[in-house]
């Protein structure tokens, strides 16, 4: 019998700097949102049309330290992750809220003051820019792809 699987991957821009805070049992965690971009041609009217997503991402542990220390508005990332939805009651209103926990994130981009094309996988400062990511995907046309 097959297991379940959830998995999300995305790769966009950080809409704000990661807030970082911590557990009452001093767990460190970090949150932000990530927008994506979609283009594609309105097969009606042949127009060119865009849409934006936008996903919080919560990164826990030395993870989720990493975004804060290295990661800042504006930055591109590539965030792997699984889906979760958590539920809450404010002034008697339900609420609930779908966030990527992030599992793996990959800095795509340098960040304010930073030379060259950006940091290594895994958050870690790299000297080797074989261990830089460069990601294709604005060039490609969704409609295109034959599934």
């Amino acid at each position: 019998m097959a297991k379940d699987f959830n998995q999300a991957i995305i790769m966009g821009n950080l809409t704000r700097d990661p807030e970082l805070r911590q557990t009452p049992g001093g767990q460190s965690v970090a949150s932000f949102a990530v927008a994506t971009n979609r283009s594609w041609q309105d097969p009606q009217s042949g127009d060119r049309k865009d849409s934006v997503e936008y996903h919080d991402v919560v990164a826990w542990g030395k993870l989720g330290e990493l975004c804060s220390n290295y990661l800042s508005k504006g930055r591109k990332v590539l965030v792997v992750g699984r889906l979760q939805t958590r539920s809450w009651e404010a002034d008697g209103v339900k609420k609930q809220r779908t966030e990527i926990v992030a599992t793996d994130i990959n800095f795509l981009s340098a960040g304010p003051g930073e030379g060259g094309p950006g940091q290594g996988e895994g958050g870690k400062k790299s000297g080797n820019t074989a261990d830089i990511q460069e990601m294709p995907g604005d060039d490609i046309n969704l409609d295109d792809i034959p599934f």
